[in-house]
C-alpha cells in the first residue's frame, strides 16, 4: 500500500511538473482532458515490449506493475463482492496483520437480489465503492452474476439468483455506483461457472440458445448497460478451452458482439496454456502459486503465461505484436480509469452511513416465506413485545459469525452483530430473552488468518441439546430458531459443492421437537441456498434471512419485531426435494470433467412450470405484514417488431401497515415456433405504499426483450402474428391478472 501511494504520488508530481513547464507540454497519456483511446495510443508508443508485457501479469497476490519510467502506477485489486478483504502478505494468503484494514460487511448478493430493488443495489455499490476507494483499491472483484442452476453450488450465495433478467437489472446500478468512486468492478465469473465441484476441469456442454438466453444476459447487461471496466474469466472450460483464454466467449462474444472495451482479468490461477493466453482474450493474469520472489517449487510471477512465456513467443514471432498492443492498451485504459484518475473522491470506511446501508439492505432482502396463525388465531410475526414476556432463541446460527470463511469473500470486520445480539438489543427490558444452543455445528473460527475469536465447543450430546431446548421452549411465548447453513466446506463456500439438500447437524430433529411443544415457532434460516424443509407443515412462520453481513442481527430484529415490514422476494426457486431441480432430475449434475447442461433454457421456475412441479416456495415468492390488492390490468394489444410493450397495473395496500410490494411482470408466447417457457420475467418494480394508498405501476418493454435466440440464424427472433400473454404477478406462482396481446 505504501509503495502504491508513493508511485501514485510520483505520477501526480510528474503531472504537476509537466503542467507547470512552459517549455514542455503535458504528455498526451497524462492529460485527462484527452480522449481515452488517444491517451492509450500515446502511452503504447512510449513503452518497450518488455514494459507492455510487464503490466499484463501480477507482481503480488493482488497487484500488477505499472510503468515507473513513465509515471504509470501499479494496479491493486481486492476481494470481494460483499466487503473489502483484509490485507494479505505479499507472498501468501494469510493476513498481513494490519490494524486498520477491517471493513463493513454487506449482505451477500443473494440478499441484495432478494430486495428486487434497484435503489438498494445502487446504495450497495455506492457504499462498497467508497470503502474500496478509501483502502486505495483500484479493482473490486465483483459483483458475481452466475446463474443459480443447482442448490448444490457452494458459491450461490455470491450470486443474484436463477433469473438472468433479475440478475442483470440488479447488477447494473451496483456497477455504476462503484465506478463513480474511480474503482473498477470486475464482473465475474464469466461464464458458465455454476458449480464449484471440480471447477478447474469442468468442461461445460450447453446449447447456444441456453448460453444466450440464460447464462450470458446478466454479463451483457453489466457490460453494455453498467459499463463494467473489467471482467473476470472463470475457471471452467467451454468447448475444450479454459474460460481464461477462450476465443469464442472472450474475443467473439465479449469483445466482439458486446464491444467490451475493458480488461479481461483471469481468476486466480485460471490460465493454463501459454499459446492460448497469448492469442486470445486474456489481458491481465493473476495467480496463486508463487511466493513472488522465487519458484521454490511453485510458479514465480515471471513464469505466468503472460510473463516470460509470452515474451519468448513475441520475440520469436509466435505471438502477435498487434495482440500485445490490444492487451496492454486495455490494461492501460483500466489504470487510467482508476489508479491514474486524479479527480476521484476520497472514500470512507466503516462509517455510520455504511452500517446503516448494510442494515437497511439486509432487512429489505429478508423473505417472509410463511406466516400462519397457530391455534390462538394470531400470526406469529411480527412479534409484539407488548404481549410477549419470554422469548427463546435457539440455534448455533444465532451466534456464529458468518463474515469469516466461505472462500475469497471472507472478511475482517470490526464487529458482526449476531442474530442473538440483535434480538437482545431490540427487546431491551421489555421481555426476557433466553438462549439455548439446540445443536452443535462447526467450531471452525479461522480463514486465511482471520479469526472470529469464538469458542463454539459444547460437550453436550445431540439428545441433551435437544432436550434442554425443548424444556426451555415449553414455557416461552415465542421461539426463534436460527439454523440453516454456514461457511464451512460443502455448505455455502467457495471450492466445494454441497453434498446434501437437507439441513446439517440434525437441525430437522431440533425443529420438529420445538414445534411439538410450542406452536409459536419461527424458523429463521441463515444461508445463501435453498434447503429441504420436511417440517414445513408443522412450523407456522419461516424467514429466509441470508448472510446479512456486519449488521445481520439488527436487520433480522427489525423484521422480527415489525420495525421493518418484510418485502424481500426469492431470487430463486426452493424445490421440495433435490430431485425436483432440473439438473438433478435429469441426472446431469456432475463432478466429472464433462458437465452437460441438458436442461437447456429450463432453469429454475422455467423448469418447474414446464413440468408442472409444485415448488416448496416459488421464484418471486415473499409475504408481508400487510396485504396488497392488484387491479386495472392494462397492456398494449399489439406490438410491432421495433415497438414497445406498454403495461400498467394499480396496486393498493389494503392492510394496516406501511409496506413495499414487488410487482412482477412475466410474458409468455402461445404456440411458439420454437419451444418456450410458460412465462418469463420481463419487468419488475418495487413500490412503497401507506395503508389505503394506491399507486399505478407502469412498464415499458422493448419488443426485442420478447425475442428468443435462434441458433440456426445466430440471432434474436420475435415471432410475428403470434399471441402472447402478459402476467401481472406477486410471484411466479401468484398471478393476479393477465392481458393478451399480439405481435405484428
Amino acid at each position: 500500500m505504501i509503495k502504491k501511494s508513493l508511485l501514485s504520488l510520483s505520477a501526480l508530481v510528474l503531472f504537476a511538473l509537466s503542467a507547470c513547464s512552459v517549455k514542455q507540454s503535458v504528455p498526451v497519456y497524462m492529460d485527462e482532458s484527452r480522449d481515452l483511446d488517444e491517451r492509450v495510443a500515446d502511452a503504447l508508443s512510449r513503452m518497450t515490449m518488455e514494459e507492455k508485457v510487464a503490466i499484463l501479469h501480477a507482481q503480488s497476490k493482488f497487484s500488477s506493475p505499472g510503468v515507473p519510467r513513465l509515471g504509470i502506477p501499479e494496479l491493486w485489486c481486492t476481494d470481494g463482492p460483499h466487503g473489502i478483504r483484509a490485507e494479505v502478505k505479499w507472498d501468501e494468503w494469510n493476513q498481513a496483520g494490519w490494524t486498520n484494514d477491517s471493513c463493513t460487511a454487506y449482505p451477500a448478493l443473494t440478499c441484495l437480489a432478494a430486495t428486487w430493488d434497484r435503489e438498494a443495489a445502487a446504495l450497495y455499490g455506492k457504499s462498497i465503492g467508497e470503502e474500496a476507494r478509501y483502502r486505495e483499491k483500484d479493482v473490486l472483484l465483483g459483483p458475481g452474476v452466475n446463474i443459480y442452476r443447482t442448490p448444490y453450488n457452494g458459491r450461490n450465495f455470491e450470486y443474484m439468483g436463477e433469473d438472468p433478467f433479475l440478475s442483470g437489472e440488479m447488477c447494473v446500478p451496483y456497477i455504476k455506483e462503484v465506478q463513480k468512486n474511480g474503482v473498477a468492478v470486475c464482473l465475474k465469473h464469466y461464464c458458465l461457472n455454476n458449480q464449484e465441484c471440480n471447477r478447474h476441469i469442468a468442461d461445460v456442454k450447453v446449447s447456444d440458445r441456453a448460453l444466450y438466453e440464460i447464462y450470458l444476459p446478466a454479463f451483457k447487461a453489466g457490460v453494455e448497460k453498467g459499463g463494467a471496466w473489467s471482467v473476470m474469466a472463470a475457471y471452467n472450460l467451454y468447448k475444450g478451452q479454459h474460460l481464461c483464454h477462450n476465443k469464442y466467449l472472450l474475443d467473439d462474444v465479449l469483445k466482439g458482439e458486446w464491444a467490451f472495451d475493458g480488461a479481461v482479468i483471469s481468476d486466480w490461477g485460471g490460465a493454463h496454456d501459454p499459446d492460448q493466453a497469448a492469442a486470445y482474450g486474456l489481458d491481465l493474469e493473476y495467480g496463486t502459486w508463487t511466493d513472488g520472489l522465487s519458484t521454490k517449487g511453485k510458479k514465480s510471477y515471471d513464469s505466468y503465461m503472460l510473463a516470460d512465456p509470452y515474451l519468448e513467443r513475441l520475440r520469436d514471432g509466435r505471438a502477435s505484436l498487434e495482440t500485445l498492443d490490444d492487451k496492454a492498451g486495455r490494461v492501460l485504459k483500466l489504470i487510467f480509469r482508476t489508479a491514474m484518475k486524479t479527480d476521484k473522491p476520497f472514500g470512507s470506511l466503516n462509517s455510520p452511513e455504511h452500517h446503516a446501508a448494510a442494515r437497511a439492505i439486509g432487512a429489505d432482502g429478508i423473505v417472509l416465506l410463511k406466516n400462519d396463525a397457530p391455534a390462538q388465531g394470531v400470526k406469529v410475526l411480527p412479534v409484539e413485545l407488548e404481549s410477549t414476556k419470554k422469548i427463546l432463541v435457539v440455534g448455533e446460527n444465532a451466534l456464529k459469525m458468518m463474515t469469516v470463511g466461505g472462500g475469497s469473500s471472507s472478511l475482517k470486520v470490526q464487529h458482526e452483530v449476531s442474530p442473538l445480539e440483535g434480538i437482545l438489543a431490540a427487546v431491551g427490558d421489555k421481555a426476557e430473552v433466553v438462549y439455548e444452543r439446540g445443536y452443535v455445528g462447526s467450531a471452525s473460527n479461522e480463514y486465511n488468518g482471520v479469526t472470529t475469536g469464538q469458542d463454539l465447543s459444547d460437550s453436550r450430546s445431540e439428545e441433551q441439546l435437544i432436550e434442554d431446548a425443548v424444556k426451555a421452549a415449553a414455557d416461552a411465548d415465542v421461539v426463534l430458531f436460527f439454523g440453516g447453513l454456514n461457511k464451512d466446506g460443502h455448505q455455502d463456500s467457495e471450492g466445494t459443492d454441497r453434498v446434501s439438500y437437507g439441513l446439517p447437524y440434525a437441525q430437522d430433529k431440533v425443529i420438529e421437537a420445538l414445534s411439538a411443544v410450542n406452536p409459536r415457532l419461527v424458523v429463521c434460516l441463515v444461508s445463501g441456498n435453498a434447503v429441504a424443509m420436511p417440517w414445513v407443515e408443522s412450523v407456522p412462520a419461516i424467514l429466509q434471512c441470508w448472510f446479512g453481513g456486519s449488521q445481520a442481527g439488527n436487520s433480522i430484529a427489525d423484521v422480527v419485531f415489525g420495525t421493518v415490514n418484510p418485502s424481500g422476494k426469492l431470487p430463486f426457486t426452493f424445490p421440495v426435494k433435490i430431485e425436483d431441480s432440473p439438473a438433478h432430475a435429469l441426472g446431469v449434475y456432475s463432478c466429472g470433467a464433462d458437465v452437460n447442461y441438458a436442461e437447456g433454457i429450463y432453469v429454475g421456475y422455467r423448469w418447474f412450470e414446464a413440468k408442472g412441479i409444485k415448488p416448496l416456495f416459488a421464484f418471486g415468492h415473499g409475504l408481508s405484514y400487510t396485504e396488497f390488492e392488484y387491479s386495472d390490468f392494462k397492456a398494449s394489444r399489439t406490438v410491432s417488431a421495433g415497438g414497445v410493450l406498454k403495461a400498467s397495473v394499480k396496486v393498493k395496500n389494503v392492510g394496516s401497515r406501511e409496506g413495499k410490494e414487488v410487482v412482477q411482470l412475466y410474458v409468455g408466447e402461445h404456440n411458439p415456433v420454437l419451444d418456450r417457457p410458460v412465462k418469463e420475467l420481463k419487468a419488475f418494480d418495487k413500490v412503497s405504499l401507506a395503508p389505503g394508498e394506491t399507486k399505478t405501476v407502469s412498464f415499458e418493454i422493448p419488443a426485442s426483450g420478447l425475442a428468443y435466440f435462434n441458433e440456426e440464424k445466430h440471432e434474436w427472433v420475435l415471432d410475428s402474428a403470434h399471441d402472447f400473454t402478459v402476467y401481472f404477478a406477486a410471484a411466479s406462482d401468484d398471478v393476479r391478472g393477465t392481458v393478451n396481446f399480439m405481435t405484428k
